[in-house]
């Protein structure tokens, strides 16, 4: 989504600036509302006043910028336990962990995964899905969360 990547590369310098990580942005129609979704992260965790903040940075920047044409909700969100994965470094941090993965047009017949990311190479994910390994383009993926386990958090490797 071009719009999407476009307030991305907006944002990014804000939210950097602010000592974040912008994970991923989220954008689309949820019911009758149009939601921009900002997931961020940092060494120390995120909390209500760390997702307060970069919304009041990033709303006053968009408000001046107005790259998005119609009425939309902005949300600011830590990762959570199903942490979204958008980079290769995401996918790296995690190897060994489960994720669900659902890519933009079908590989292989399709479209969604659900397996243990085995490796990144050369620009794809390598996932496991019942005993069979699937190589899935960073490119093609639409949308990617680790699948949270029961226990303590999941830690990078």
């Amino acid at each position: 989504m071009p719009l999407a990547q476009d307030i991305e590369a907006l944002i990014s310098p804000t939210v950097e600036g602010l000592g974040y990580e912008l994970l991923c942005l989220e954008l689309g129609q949820e019911g009758r509302d149009l939601m921009l979704r900002l997931y961020i992260d940092s060494p120390d965790g995120i909390g209500i006043g760390d997702c307060e903040a970069v919304s009041r940075a990033v709303s006053g920047q968009l408000e001046v910028e107005d790259p998005i044409p119609e009425a939309y909700r902005l949300e600011v969100s830590s990762p959570g336990w199903d942490r979204p994965l958008a980079k290769a470094a995401h996918f790296e941090a995690y190897l060994g962990h489960e994720a669900k993965i659902r890519t933009a047009v079908a590989i292989d017949g399709r479209r969604n995964y659900r397996g243990r990311m085995l490796r990144v190479a050369d620009e794809a994910v390598h996932i496991a899905v019942d005993g069979e390994e699937f190589v899935i383009p960073l490119a093609a993926i639409e949308r990617a969360r680790l699948v949270p386990e029961s226990g303590p958090s999941p830690g990078a490797n």
